[in-house]
């Protein structure tokens, strides 16, 4: 439904932030679903655990909180807006995410009072839960 150019049209987030390669579905003001595939050369493998890499937690809470500003910008946010991060609740990490893995980022809307956005996420390997977190945002003018 969308390629990583689609995606940086709405999302201000270059490499090596931009943690979302495709969203392959998209119910808009509802839920969102994306991709992000994993490979040994991403810049945190080096680092993080070398001999063991795994992939950070706060990224992969990061990357469903992109996939939130998607839906969120995609779901009636006005144009030329930005979303960004308030709080983080109820993150849990399940399993190690590893090079090769490609995470399926599932993102739904809980609540939306206008301009704060209360989400629900799931971060998926295989159809196994890797991480899961509500999280809340908000959306405004690009510059603040």
């Amino acid at each position: 439904m969308m390629n990583v150019k689609d995606i940086q049209e709405l999302l201000p987030h270059r490499y090596p932030f931009l943690m979302v390669d495709r969203i392959v579905e998209i119910d808009p003001g509802k839920k969102i679903i994306g991709i992000k595939n994993l490979s040994i050369n991403e810049e945190f493998f080096l680092g993080h655990f070398p001999g063991n890499p795994i992939m950070p937690g706060v990224l992969i809470i990061e990357a469903l909180a992109q996939v939130a500003g998607i839906l969120a910008l995609r779901s009636g946010a006005p144009g030329g807006k930005a979303v960004y991060f308030m709080s983080i609740e109820r993150a849990k990490f399940r399993r190690p995410v590893v090079p090769g893995d490609q995470l399926r980022l599932e993102v739904s809307i809980v609540q939306s009072r206008g301009n704060v956005w209360k989400f629900s996420g799931s971060a998926l390997v295989e159809d196994k839960m890797a991480a899961e977190a509500e999280f809340t945002a908000m959306v405004t003018d690009r510059e603040i």
